[in-house]
């Protein structure tokens, strides 16, 4: 009887032992996401899965073009849509800005509605900027600044 209950003080104090390991400190900041971050993770979806790659269509079900890129503010939000108006064999050839509002999910696909191939193409083509050094850090842009 000694020797079972030595073996569950033992086991009940190594546990302790692991919790007290990964306990966090008061007004310390770890690395990594809170609690509440870890929620909205499993609540989300993985823009890589369901969007990078995707074809576009309108609201005709034509295909319009393919999701390139996500453009990301420095204030967290989701600003543009970088879309391909012309792949071939994964090879852009004319990539668009869209405003991430005019985009839409209907019956599983990405929807852009009233758009048509030729009027993406005819769009001013985006290019990425040329930056020759770090981008700039967060605090330096205005709240206001997309």
């Amino acid at each position: 009887m000694k020797s079972n209950l030595l073996v569950c003080l033992l086991a009940s104090t190594l546990g302790l032992a692991a919790l007290d390991a990964h306990a966090q400190v008061a007004g310390a900041q770890p690395l990594g996401i809170s609690v509440e971050e870890s929620s909205a993770i499993v609540a989300g979806w993985s823009v890589r899965k369901s969007i990078l790659n995707k074809p576009v269509f309108n609201e005709n079900g034509q295909r319009v073009g393919v999701i390139h890129d996500i453009i990301v503010a420095p204030d967290k939000s989701v600003s543009y849509a970088i879309i391909a108006a012309n792949q071939f064999l994964g090879v852009a050839h004319h990539d668009v800005a869209i405003p991430i509002e005019q985009l839409d999910f209907a019956d599983g696909k990405l929807v852009l509605a009233g758009a048509t191939k030729q009027a993406i193409k005819s769009l001013p083509e985006f290019e990425y900027a040329k930056v020759s050094s770090a981008p700039k850090p967060r605090a330096q842009y205005s709240n206001d600044h997309h």
